[in-house]
């Protein structure tokens, strides 16, 4: 029963990528980024506001802690990300997606000093190399041609932004309870999200893309997260983080259902190969370079 939690949010977070592809053609990036946030903030405010105002001198000390966090957070990954999926489809997002723990494992050697693995190291060749054969399309010597494109560019930031917010969020141990912490990075996300939503042309709301940000808003972006952190509560970080490793399989089958998309061969093998690698480095935790032990006679 326990395992609902973390798939419930799993499942919630793939269906946001999928919300955020469909944006691409019903809402400006600048409006969608924006409205999520004021939406999330005004619902959690008449629970987490009182607790904030008695947290006052706490937020004082953290307060740009919290600030970089909602940088990276609620305003980088989530505007990279709708910006992204004008250019590239759902899948893609799902399986850049499914980085993200990988890449909050390499962030955290240079950030927090982990130990590399051997699993990190043969993860990180494998996901790599499943990345260029899916960016490419099966065909690894064009990207020597033609590059790498713009959007999987901002989607790669998008995935490195949040992997980055979570290392911080270890490392800072900020000394406010979870809610609170979150209540005030989305205060400041909005904050920092308001000029380019002043200067973007079309920000209207209409029936076409309503749900899509009331979708982003609440369970995207409340639901999913109270799941994630019950679930983690009640089985730990690391199992609960095998979870992340459904997110690009249940956004494909949610992708080509929804959205019509074609899946093709180079997605399912450069799909599979980041996401074996991904495991790997979850699975294979001895230190990179331990010398084996000798034995005594």
């Amino acid at each position: 029963m326990n395992a609902l939690f973390p798939l419930l949010a799993v499942l919630i977070w793939s269906v946001n990528a999928v919300v955020s592809k469909a944006s691409a053609t019903a809402i400006d990036p600048a409006a969608i980024s924006f409205y999520r946030w004021v939406l999330a903030l005004l619902t959690l405010t008449p629970f987490v506001l009182p607790g904030v105002l008695r947290n006052l001198a706490a937020v004082r000390v953290y307060w740009w802690k919290l600030l970089i966090l909602g940088l990276l957070g609620m305003v980088l990954y989530q505007s990279l990300a709708y910006y992204a999926a004008h250019t590239v489809s759902a899948l893609f997002m799902g399986v850049l997606n499914s980085l993200i723990p990988l890449l909050t494992v390499l962030i955290s050697i240079v950030v927090i000093r982990i130990v590399p693995t051997v699993g990190i190291a043969i993860g990180t060749v494998l996901s790599f190399g499943g990345l260029l054969w899916l960016v490419s399309a099966g065909e690894p010597g064009q990207l020597l041609q033609h590059g790498i494109g713009k959007g999987e560019l901002m989607m790669f930031a998008a995935s490195a932004s949040y992997a980055l917010y979570g290392v911080l969020t270890k490392r800072w141990a900020i000394t406010l309870p979870n809610w609170q912490s979150l209540y005030v990075q989305i205060l400041f996300g909005v904050l920092l999200l308001l000029p380019n939503f002043l200067m973007a042309t079309d920000v209207q709301l209409t029936r076409e893309n309503i749900p899509l940000v009331l979708f982003a808003g609440i369970p995207a972006s409340i639901i999913a997260p109270f799941l994630w952190i019950q679930g983690v509560m009640r089985m730990g970080a690391n199992t609960a983080s095998i979870f992340m490793n459904l997110a690009p399989v249940f956004t494909a089958v949610i992708a080509v259902i929804f959205l019509h998309e074609q899946l093709h061969s180079y997605h399912l093998i450069g799909g599979g190969i980041t996401l074996i690698g991904v495991i790997v480095a979850q699975r294979l935790r001895t230190p990179l370079g331990r010398k084996p032990q000798q034995k005594i006679a």
